[in-house]
């Protein structure tokens, strides 16, 4: 499968996903940030089976993926009025928006919050799915949680093997991270995590938003450790103090290497959760990575690795 919606429908491949789908089972979806392991989010038993796959933590909430903007009013109790903003003008994209949920929304998707995320993705294989599903789909990352995420089908299928039912192949994604996610609940609205559209993005949009503040996870990839590899990672500000600590690990006989992403952000995202999976294929000790700027995708790329240290 290309990802092509056209060929996707001669293969009758979305079809099957939705039937895997309507029965309670489980699809991997590709999305343009990463792969999600799609349930239906009003089935409480497939939700509830996407935490038990996954080995999530149950106060965790999950992202409702939907097919399009119309969708949101019935997922949410009022859709305020910074979530109206973003979604005319990012959606279908790579942004969550935190909303007051609806009275139908399950607490297991929730977490047990009264607020829910949801988004419309721009992948043309999820919005086909999406479409021909009808409904919403419950989708975090297709990976073990706190692992690092998948970014092509071989990679939902090596790390959850036949706990996934059906796996739909939608290639490579392009954007790479995952998407940010604004909550929209609070005055001004605040960035609870950085991802595919840039914080500037988002205040120049709201004329202002705030970096969420510490505390209970109020939505998805906000631990302070995440995206983990099996090889510990370091971090560095500098190329040079990159290169100066690995040869210092080194010299006490670990297997390591610099990954260095700031020559292209674009690239560096789309390659990212590649170069962490690679660490653990060629049997790296240690990954020392070089922190881009805290500039557009600089952000999300820096959050993923200081989570993947355990610093975030």
């Amino acid at each position: 499968m290309t990802g092509e919606i056209g060929e996707i429908d001669e293969t009758g491949e979305i079809d099957e996903g939705v039937a895997v789908l309507r029965r309670g089972g489980l699809v991997g979806m590709p999305t343009e940030t990463v792969y999600g392991l799609a349930g239906d989010a009003s089935n409480e038993a497939a939700v509830r089976r996407i935490f038990s796959v996954k080995r999530r933590p149950p106060d965790h909430p999950l992202i409702v993926h939907i097919a399009d903007r119309s969708q949101l009013a019935g997922w949410s109790a009022h859709v305020p009025a910074s979530a109206a903003v973003l979604a005319d003008a990012c959606w279908p994209g790579p942004l969550t928006l935190l909303v007051p949920k609806a009275d139908h929304v399950l607490a297991a998707v929730t977490g047990g919050r009264d607020t829910v995320g949801i988004r419309v993705p721009a992948h043309p294989v999820a919005t086909a799915l999406l479409q021909c599903f009808g409904g919403g789909l419950a989708a975090p990352s297709a990976n073990r949680f706190g692992q690092v995420s998948p970014t092509t089908a071989g990679h939902v299928r090596d790390d959850l093997g036949g706990d996934v039912d059906f796996v739909l192949d939608g290639g490579a994604c392009p954007i790479g991270v995952e998407s940010t996610i604004v909550d929209c609940t609070t005055s001004p609205p605040q960035i609870l995590r950085p991802g595919g559209i840039a914080d500037e993005e988002i205040s120049r949009l709201l004329d202002g938003a705030t970096e969420g503040s510490s505390g209970p996870t109020r939505a998805s990839g906000m631990r302070a450790s995440h995206y983990a590899p099996r090889a510990r990672v370091e971090i560095s500000e500098t190329v040079a103090g990159a290169t100066i600590l690995a040869a210092q690990l080194a010299s006490d006989g670990l297997a390591v290497d610099v990954l260095d992403p700031t020559a292209d952000l674009v690239v560096a995202a789309q390659q990212l959760y590649v170069w962490l999976r690679d660490a653990d294929t060629r049997g790296l000790d240690v990954l020392v990575a070089v922190l881009p700027p805290s500039f557009g995708l600089g952000h999300a790329i820096r959050d993923r690795l200081l989570k993947a240290a355990g610093r975030g």
